[in-house]
C-alpha cells in the first residue's frame, strides 16, 4: 500500500498501474478509486494510470475539516508529487470532474489532456437536480432509497444483467463526517468564473439520460472551455462510463491520443 502526505499532513493512498503516459483517473463524490474497477483495464492498456482515494475515503486519512473541490485538487497534485509526475492527462467523473475543473484552471502546468464526466459547473449557473430526484435519494426507507440511486446511474436493463456488487453509489465503510464533509465540497463548488482560463484540449462527456447530474451541464461547460468538445451518449445515466464503457472508452482514448499526438 503506497501514501502521499499533503502540505497539511494527510495520508492519501493511491494506487499506479499499467504503462506508458499518465492519466489521472478522478472518482465521483464520498468514493474511492474502486469507483474505476470496471474500467480501468481499459486504459491501463495504453496509459499509466493514477487514482487515489480521497481524504475520508478508502484507506486515506478522514479527519473532520471542511472539505472543499479546490482543495481535493491539490491533493491530487501531492499524489503526483509523491509518484514523480509532473504533467499528466487527468479524467475527472461526477465530483471528481469538479476536481479535474481546479486542477486544470489553477494548475495548468499540470494537465495534459482533460476529460470532464458527467459533471457540472456548479454555483447559480450548474443546472440542479429536480426535486423529485432529492426525495427519491432522501427517502427514510434506505433499501429504497438505494435502489433509487442505481436506477439513476444505471438503466433498468443493465441492471437487471448485472446485479452486482458495484463500486459507484459510495464507499460503504466512509464514515458520516466524511460523508458529510464530501457532500458539502460537492454541493459547494463553483468553477464558472475560472473555466474560459482552462487551456487544456477539453472533452465534456456526459450520458444523455442523466437526471442525477443533469445532462444540461454538459454544454454549459462545453461553452464556457475555450475549444471543448462535447459527447452526449443516448440513453446513459451518470454512470455511463461503465454500463456504455464500449462507446466512451474508445472515445475518451480517441480523444487522448489525438491531443497527446
Amino acid at each position: 500500500m503506497a501514501f502521499a502526505k499533503t502540505a497539511d499532513g494527510v495520508r492519501l493512498s493511491y494506487q499506479v498501474r499499467g504503462d506508458g503516459p499518465p492519466l489521472v483517473l478522478l472518482p465521483g463524490q464520498a468514493n474511492d478509486h474502486h469507483w474505476w474497477d470496471g474500467v480501468r483495464a481499459d486504459f491501463e492498456r495504453s496509459y499509466r494510470t493514477i487514482t487515489f482515494d480521497y481524504r475520508g475515503t478508502g484507506d486515506s486519512d478522514k479527519p473532520d475539516e471542511v472539505y472543499t473541490t479546490r482543495g481535493f485538487a491539490l491533493d491530487v497534485l501531492a499524489v503526483l508529487d509523491e509518484v514523480g509526475v509532473e504533467r499528466a492527462h487527468v479524467y475527472g467523473t461526477s465530483m471528481g470532474g469538479r476536481v479535474a475543473q481546479w486542477l486544470a484552471a489553477d494548475h495548468p502546468g499540470r494537465v495534459g489532456a482533460l476529460v470532464l464526466g458527467c459533471t457540472s459547473p456548479g454555483g447559480a449557473h450548474g443546472v440542479e437536480r429536480s426535486r423529485e430526484v432529492h426525495r427519491a435519494l432522501a427517502q427514510r426507507d434506505r433499501a429504497a432509497a438505494e435502489r433509487a440511486l442505481l436506477e439513476l446511474m444505471y438503466t433498468p436493463e443493465w441492471l437487471a444483467a448485472h446485479p452486482g456488487p458495484y463500486h459507484t453509489t459510495g464507499d460503504p465503510d466512509m464514515p458520516a463526517h466524511a460523508r458529510r464533509r464530501h457532500f458539502a465540497a460537492s454541493a459547494g463548488h463553483d468553477s464558472w468564473e475560472a473555466l474560459p482560463g482552462i487551456t487544456a484540449p477539453t472533452l465534456v462527456v456526459h450520458g444523455a439520460d442523466d437526471v442525477f447530474n443533469p445532462a444540461a451541464n454538459a454544454p454549459l461547460l462545453a461553452g464556457r472551455i475555450p475549444g471543448a468538445r462535447l459527447h452526449l451518449i443516448p440513453r446513459a445515466r451518470h454512470a455511463y462510463f461503465e454500463e456504455f464503457r464500449e462507446v466512451a472508452g474508445p472515445l475518451v482514448l480517441d480523444f487522448l491520443a489525438a491531443a497527446t499526438g
